[in-house]
């Protein structure tokens, strides 16, 4: 029986949490604590070490879903989280300032790490602010030299997030089977 694992990144409120919840097997295993610096403007908690599931796969194979802090000051959970890792899950939320901002920050912290996997990339909020575009996103990773798969999501919903992982998947391996996870 394989197992994998894939890493769920990106600023605080962007739905890493979420993600996970809206598609793991089995309940998820969280660190949020009560937020107490100027997280608490945008929730009311946040993880603070990892956030925990696991997606069955057909065929006993299983993907075990790590979600990051999205704080930087949290930053040395990424290097522990990463080790292992088959590849990575930005979500951006597109309400935040700066998204961009965001995008190259993650982009940057954890290029090692998606330059030996892959990374899929989830834009979250879109239904809130319609603007950035996917198109804006794929101009900015143009610029930045990369075409890894972009969608808007919606972290709550099991399809989407299910989607976001195939793509990842795909990436990986585009010999997998569509009807995988």
């Amino acid at each position: 029986m394989s197992q994998y694992k894939i890493i769920f990144t990106g600023p605080v409120g962007a739905g890493k949490t979420t993600a996970i919840k809206s598609i793991s097997d089995k309940d998820v295993v969280g660190t949020d604590v009560a937020a107490s610096d100027m997280t608490k403007q945008r929730k009311a908690s946040t993880t603070v070490a990892m956030d925990y599931g696991v997606m069955n796969l057909a065929g006993g194979e299983k993907i075990h879903l790590y979600g990051t802090p999205g704080q930087e000051r949290f930053d040395f959970m990424w290097d522990i989280l990463t080790t292992g890792g088959i590849g990575l899950i930005l979500l951006l939320d597109n309400t935040r300032a700066d998204p961009f901002q965001d995008l190259k920050f993650f982009l940057a912290a954890f290029d090692g790490f998606i330059q030996s996997t892959a990374v899929a990339i989830g834009i979250t909020q879109t239904d809130i602010s319609a603007t950035p575009t996917l198109a804006d996103y794929h101009q900015q990773l143009q610029a930045l030299g990369i075409k890894p798969p972009v969608f808007a999501i919606d972290a709550r919903e099991y399809n989407d997030v299910s989607l976001l992982v195939q793509a990842l998947l795909y990436s990986l391996d585009p010999g997998l089977a569509s009807d995988n996870p």
